[in-house]
């Protein structure tokens, strides 16, 4: 195991979660736009499928790609799903020119299933650095996530001018473009992490043991639990935020871009700066039950700003949820990593993201109902359940245990 992949590496890895959360920031913007479009059916569940896909294809997929990295490898996975990106991204900007809702649905599944590949990435970065230097390593790729979440929203705000036009194709190009760049990159500076005979080999290519495995032991059924109530909260966060600013507080449609931008910059700066610096002085463990119960402070805040219709709250709450999510979530991915077998990797780094992405759907499904109910209820929800998780992770730092520090006969990700 390499102490310190190289540079080259690490900008390969840094890139596909980019492009990843890329694709997905940009579309999250233009979603009123599409509703002007295509939410004439009544209901308006083409608008929610359009929404959906993307994120029930990550959930789908990503235990899929990561048994795949654990069985030929990181890096053929890494480049199969830029592949993907680009052909899927170039798609998408011909749907947007032909106005064709069954295209876009087409292109956000076929992204969706391309960008399920930030387990593998994870998984690279197990494979290339000690114990110690992991939170570092999955700090930068939440660092990564950040700023594609900036970038994205960004797109939307430069490809459209007034908010009675459709977008244009060029985001969808100019991501196309992005993941090709760092396609070619991959095939000259990402070299494989997986050595031959470092783990044993697998022969199973669906390892439902192995799952069976990450949800009943104790050391890791508990991480993925708290994994899933801190993404869950924080997308109700990100759903209904544009929502409400917009018709609560009278935000033009730029202004909901800029926001979102802001979450995203936010999000880079704290995870690219504070986290890795904290990391491996502070343990996970207190990072990630500190960052919980900081999200529930800024979810108060968000609560003042709701009731006392104080739009300067709102912005105190925002950067102090950001940063508690940026405390949790790398961390719980780091200790994720550290339970785990060495030779399942990705298949475990893949339901850690699965259930992510399960988390993104329910999280939106339910966000955007309790908002129509009552204005503050998805924070008071969010709150209540960030105190579960710093809970949650206190209890799974008791009962767990690093996998490289058990003998065969104790508990971690095994057989």
């Amino acid at each position: 195991m390499s102490d310190s992949p190289r540079t080259g590496s690490l900008l390969v890895i840094f890139l596909t979660v980019f492009i990843d959360l890329l694709g997905f920031g940009m579309v999250l913007p233009l979603l009123p736009l599409y509703a002007n479009q295509f939410g004439t059916d009544g209901g308006g569940w083409m608008l929610g499928v359009l929404m959906a896909s993307f994120s029930v294809m990550q959930f789908l997929f990503s235990p899929l790609w990561g048994r795949l990295s654990d069985r030929i490898g990181r890096r053929p996975v890494l480049m199969i799903g830029l592949a993907g990106s680009v052909v899927f991204y170039a798609l998408f900007g011909v749907g947007s020119v032909m106005e064709s809702y069954w295209m876009l649905l087409a292109t956000r599944i076929g992204a969706g299933i391309s960008g399920a590949t930030i387990s593998t990435a994870q998984a690279y970065i197990a494979d290339t650095t000690s114990l110690e230097k992991r939170p570092k390593g999955m700090a930068l790729i939440g660092m990564a996530f950040g700023m594609g979440f900036t970038f994205g929203p960004l797109l939307g705000f430069f490809a459209v001018r007034n908010e009675m036009e459709n977008p244009g194709p060029w985001p969808g190009y100019l991501a196309a473009m992005l993941s090709a760049c760092a396609l070619l990159m991959a095939i000259f500076w990402l070299p494989e992490s997986r050595q031959p005979g470092m783990y044993r080999a697998r022969r199973k290519w669906l390892d439902f043991q192995g799952l069976s495995l990450a949800v009943t032991t104790p050391s890791i059924g508990p991480l993925l639990l708290t994994s899933f109530v801190c993404v869950f909260s924080f997308a109700q966060y990100e759903v209904t935020l544009s929502l409400l600013i917009k018709e609560e507080f009278e935000f033009s449609f730029r202004g909901v871009c800029l926001t979102y931008a802001s979450i995203g910059f936010t999000l880079a700066a704290i995870q690219g700066g504070l986290v890795r610096r904290l990391a491996g002085r502070i343990a996970e463990t207190a990072l990630a039950s500190s960052g919980a119960l900081i999200q529930a402070i800024g979810f108060g805040l968000a609560i003042v700003g709701v009731g006392q219709g104080s739009v300067e709250m709102l912005f105190v709450a925002m950067p102090v949820v950001v940063l508690g999510f940026s405390l949790m979530q790398p961390n719980l991915n780091s200790l994720l990593s550290r339970r785990t077998d060495p030779a399942r990797q990705g298949v475990i780094l893949g339901v850690g993201q699965s259930v992510s992405s399960l988390a993104r759907i329910v999280g939106s499904l339910v966000g955007i109902p309790l908002l129509r109910m009552r204005v503050d209820s998805p924070y008071y929800m969010a709150a209540a359940l960030m105190v579960l998780g710093s809970f949650l992770v206190l209890v799974a730092g008791r009962r767990g245990r690093d996998y490289e520090a058990v003998d065969s006969g104790s508990e971690g990700v095994t057989e």
